[in-house]
């Protein structure tokens, strides 16, 4: 940096000394003498920070260099012999006329002989002044869209203390100033949950959901004040993690008053011509009173079209309207004249049997089974439309007509969730046993923390050579107060409470870093691990395996996700470009308890599924169960015939796996090999017999297996 100074007589001989310390200083920066305040040094980027020449500067007063008052008042006490020096942000105004924004040290260098010099030093603060702004600005218009929003607003941290929230969400719940004012968190949730009916229910779910971040909820909250308010909450990202929760309230009490005032202008469905919820419901108390008078029952049905979704979204909604008018019909035709069919709305309709017992209303639900397997023939085309029906019995199952059809409601979702196509009767669940489940939940939970869980190995033999040529990873939980807790006891809940997503990932990490320690020792061992459907359904599933992985250094073909067939056939093509991804990586894939559910072999062709699993419900009967054998020869040919490896699990007995090598199956694992096995008894096991092999010094080939 070239430095230009200028020394009059009156200036001090010691400026040139600091030349050099100027020169090597990016900031801008004056000398000013401190008996004349007139600047004798300057550098070429103060020179550039204003726009002057040093020509301009050198012997000007601080009085004309001078932009705000501040400066004035400062060099005004220096002239009188202030030696203070000054340090803030100001304004300076530069030879084109600009006002720039700089910080701006003023400092007094003691020169003996002399007044001393004054040493100003300036840097351009304008590009941060801008940044800040716009920074404000976006700050400012965030919050603008906040607030203009209809909904009521509220963010939180991982930990659920508040951290933002609009005024929206501050009125809907008639917060008071003084509690937004102090951010109260405590005090907040509190006049919260005394605002609603049911405090207490409030207050646990809201628990739940903080305690799974991951977890999407939407929930219904009834007031006291008699509004309802429907809370919908989802996870807040920040670089691919979740950082807090972000819940939306919305006033949900003018819509479900005219929803109920439209219900009130007539009792009939307007596509159907059949009777309504409100009408069905003034059968359903006449019916009571009669089969109190009389010491009898009757029974009410909720029968759902499956997969009606389909036939709207393919043939469009017109053809939709015909396929209900034409199930009214055939569910009127399964009854007597005395019998009320109705229509909930949508897909949902219910069937009132008056005098009925367990036995009429099965026969009743057979009848409509039986109607809808028929085929529905529209212009050209023809189709099947199956439903699923959900039973109650009056007074055993509810005492109302509203907590019969709940009881009817909840038997018919039973049956959704087992397959569909069928009915069932409802089963009443203690509140026990609902206490229970909440205890299993939460212990859960603290196991993860406290590191409970751990992983057993199950080998996976080769039917020809008898080699063990994987292992499944299955989980184990030995409770501090119950003991050792089976999978099938705690696996259901953590499905229901979506914890099963946080389980999976553990599972996942451990087995994957097992198989790594495994093969870091010479021994090269495919690992299989259970994914659940709602594990399999997160955005971020395809990712956390190959992050699993990568952490760990793991050969992706020596890790295999075991699916289920429920899973792969939800959304078909949602789950095939996920397989896609994952076959991308690299890992192997198979289709777990084969047969327990419904395939396509349509879908079955083109996922990149590597083995199929026959479940051990077919196994137990070999060979003297005729249907079991061939059953297990049918899935074994269509398997090689599909170019996939078949694995049979559960196997016990010497007898089972001579019928699975007779017909053909390729590997099975199961007692009459070994249990599932810790890894240092898995180590035992499989490889203590052996001598160990050398450690492998170049990267292991991808493990393929072939049909």
């Amino acid at each position: 940096m070239r430095l230009v100074s200028f020394n009059p007589p009156t200036a001090p001989p010691a400026v040139d000394l600091y030349q050099s310390l100027l020169e090597g200083l990016q900031e801008a920066v004056w000398l000013v003498d401190a008996a004349t305040l007139e600047v004798v040094a300057v550098n070429q980027a103060a020179s550039r920070l204003l726009g002057m020449g040093p020509d301009q500067l050198l012997g000007c007063g601080m009085e004309s260099l001078s932009s705000t008052a501040e400066d004035a008042l400062f060099w005004a006490e220096a002239a009188g012999g202030g030696r203070e020096g000054l340090h803030t942000d100001t304004l300076m105004r530069r030879a084109d006329g600009q006002a720039i924004w700089v910080t701006r040290r003023i400092s007094h260098v003691v020169q003996a002989g002399s007044a001393g010099l004054w040493l100003v030093a300036m840097a351009d603060l304008s590009k941060q002044r801008q940044h800040d702004e716009e920074r404000e600005t976006l700050l400012a218009e965030l919050k603008a869209t906040l607030e203009s929003t209809a909904d009521g607003i509220l963010v939180t941290d991982l930990a659920g203390r508040m951290r933002s929230f609009n005024q929206r969400f501050a009125s809907l719940w008639g917060l008071p100033e003084d509690l937004l004012t102090e951010r109260n968190d405590e005090a907040v949730q509190a006049w919260m949950r005394r605002s609603v009916v049911d405090g207490a229910a409030y207050a646990m779910r809201l628990s739940a959901i903080q305690e799974a971040p991951l977890l999407q909820t939407s929930d219904v909250i009834k007031l006291l004040d008699g509004r309802v308010l429907e809370r919908v909450s989802l996870p807040q990202w920040s670089r691919g993690r979740p950082i807090g929760r972000v819940y939306s309230y919305r006033d949900l009490s003018e819509k479900l008053a005219a929803s109920q005032r439209i219900e009130e202008l007539s009792h009939t469905d307007m596509l159907t011509g059949l009777p309504n919820r409100r009408a069905l419901a003034e059968r359903a108390e006449y019916a009571q009173a009669m089969a109190r008078r009389e010491g009898t029952s009757f029974a009410l049905l909720n029968v759902d079209l499956d997969r009606f979704k389909q036939i709207n979204d393919t043939l469009g909604h017109a053809y939709g309207d015909r396929v209900l008018k034409e199930v009214a019909q055939r569910l009127k035709e399964c009854l007597r004249e005395v019998d009320t069919v109705a229509r909930l709305g949508g897909d949902d309709f219910a069937l009132l049997v008056h005098q009925a017992d367990a036995r009429g209303a099965e026969h009743a639900a057979r009848r409509v089974q039986e109607a809808m397997s028929r085929p529905f023939s529209f212009d050209t085309l023809s189709f099947t439309v199956t439903c699923s029906t959900g039973i109650a019995l009056f007074p055993s199952d509810g005492g109302s007509a509203e907590e019969l059809m709940v009881s009817a409601e909840r038997a018919m979702h039973w049956v959704k969730e087992s397959g569909r196509g069928t009915f069932r009767f409802h089963q009443p669940r203690k509140d026990v046993d609902l206490l229970s489940r909440m205890r299993l939940d939460h212990a859960m939970r603290q196991a993860l923390q406290q590191r409970e869980f751990r992983l057993h190995y199950q080998p996976q033999i080769d039917l020809a050579s008898g080699a063990v040529i994987g292992a499944e990873a299955l989980i184990r939980w030995r409770d501090p107060l119950r003991g050792e807790v089976s999978p099938a006891e705690f696996i259901p809940v953590a499905e229901e409470s979506g914890f099963i997503v946080a389980i999976g990932e553990w599972v996942l990490q451990q087995a994957v870093a097992q198989a790594a320690a495994w093969l870091r020792q010479g021994w090269r061992m495919p690992v299989a691990v259970n994914v659940s459907a709602l594990q399999f359904q997160q955005a971020h599933f395809v990712d956390t395996v190959a992050l699993a992985l990568k952490a760990h250094e793991l050969p992706p073909s020596l890790l295999e996700l075991e699916l289920t067939e429920s899973i792969l056939l939800r959304d078909a093509e949602e789950a095939l470009r996920r397989l896609e991804a994952l076959s991308e990586l690299g890992v192997c894939m198979s289709i777990d308890d084969f047969g327990t559910g419904y395939s396509s072999l349509g879908y079955l062709k083109r996922f990149p599924i590597q083995r199929l699993k026959i479940d051990r419900s077919f196994v137990q009967g070999l060979p003297s169960d005729e249907s079991d054998v061939g059953i297990v020869n049918a899935v074994v040919q269509m398997g090689r015939a599909l170019r996939l490896q078949v694995i049979a699990e559960g196997v016990e007995t010497e007898a089972q796996r001579d019928c699975l090598a007779r017909a053909g199956c390729h590997e099975f694992q199961g007692f009459l090999y070994a249990p599932a096995l810790d890894p240092r008894a898995f180590e035992e096991k499989v490889w203590r017999p052996l001598t160990p092999p050398p450690r492998p010094v170049v990267p292991p080939m991808r493990l393929v297996r072939g049909g």
